[in-house]
């Protein structure tokens, strides 16, 4: 991985079934009981809030809410300055909080980002800032923003919204390279399983929110995530490169896994196993130059994965998360910027709200 990693309300799509077909299955009866288990496990997960849990949480989106910009941008380090990856995980965080655009307490932070977001759309799909050029990997900015879109899309029907949605899931499913997974930029000839697990996140959200995608997209990208796992259970970031496991791209692997319709068998246990040496409480493990990206994927694999793996990791994460928060409520990330880091913790802590439809079990 390389720095420029950056990582409803009451809508619910569940994702049932062991294939990407079970996609299709929106209104089936399985749809209804798997919603009712994930909103029953959603209460279930609230139990692990504390009131220093809500007291960080609301900290953190105070304190995140006024670094917003007039253009809806967020962000203060020079390389990602109004990017539109960061805006979106900003967006993501305050989605997770209940609020939905124009509605609740960051009702209008939302829709600015929206907004901004929408500014950033190309005609041929690609959401970049105006200097993209200039910024390394853009392929991680547009899926993070393709995916927040995808998440407010139910929320804010608006035809703009629709619009830049279908070009962005458009311009993702005609970029997919032979070896099934993406890279830096939609010419790219190779591909990297952090670029890949980002953009297949936002195809399952577009999904989810009505856009076709189809199967095969999501076969070949499932075969590439499944041939770069290791002996060890951990993942490789190039097939071409040393099989070298890393917990950041191996939490990210299980994810896209997962959200793709994988949901058991050997591939999916080792790596849970491989994830779960790595439980938050080291302070060794703080130090990552991909601390927070590895956090906000390990939290959704483990979420996914249920049971005791997610009862133990979200308590340990929660309890390191708030003992890094610093005193005006914010996170600190050196490279990518403190907005980036303080959104993706807030969304780590408020995955047991289970109010985003991309953390359905």
């Amino acid at each position: 991985m390389l720095r420029s990693i950056f990582h409803s309300g009451q809508r619910r799509c569940a994702v049932v079934g062991a294939t990407f077909a079970a996609w299709c299955a929106l209104q089936s009866p399985l749809r209804v009981v798997a919603q009712e288990e994930s909103q029953a496990g959603s209460r279930d997960s609230r139990e692990l809030f504390s009131p220093a849990t809500d007291a960080s949480i609301n900290s953190g989106l105070n304190w995140l809410a006024g670094q917003q910009q007039s253009d809806g941008s967020f962000g203060v380090v020079t390389r990602y300055r109004s990017n539109p990856g960061v805006v979106g995980l900003c967006g993501l965080a305050f989605l997770s909080s209940g609020s939905t655009p124009g509605r609740g307490p960051y009702g209008e932070q939302l829709r600015k980002a929206v907004d901004f977001v929408i500014s950033c759309s190309r005609p041929s799909g690609y959401i970049v800032e105006e200097d993209w050029k200039y910024y390394h990997g853009p392929m991680y900015g547009h899926g993070f923003a393709t995916l927040f879109l995808a998440e407010v899309y139910g929320m804010d029907p608006r035809d703009e919204v629709r619009d830049a949605l279908d070009r962005a899931v458009q311009l993702i499913i005609e970029s997919q390279n032979d070896q099934g997974g993406w890279r830096y930029t939609p010419e790219s000839r190779e591909a990297d399983i952090s670029v890949t697990v980002c953009l297949v996140m936002a195809l399952r959200a577009a999904r989810n929110a009505g856009i076709a995608v189809p199967k095969e997209t999501i076969d070949r990208c499932v075969a590439y995530i499944e041939s770069s796992q290791n002996p060890d259970g951990g993942f490789r970031y190039r097939l071409l490169e040393a099989a070298e496991s890393r917990f950041p791209r191996s939490a990210a692997a299980l994810v896209a896994l997962y959200t793709s319709g994988v949901h058991e068998g050997p591939i999916i246990e080792q790596g849970l196993q491989y994830v779960m040496d790595f439980v938050p409480g080291d302070a060794a493990s703080r130090n990552q130059e991909y601390y927070f990206y590895g956090q906000y994927y390990a939290a959704q694999a483990v979420w996914h994965a249920g049971g005791d793996r997610w009862q133990v990791w979200y308590t340990h994460a929660r309890d390191e998360l708030i003992l890094l928060q610093l005193r005006e409520g914010r996170w600190s990330d050196p490279w990518i910027g403190d907005e980036y880091a303080t959104a993706m913790a807030l969304i780590v802590l408020q995955i047991p709200n289970g109010y985003l439809p991309i953390f359905e079990r």
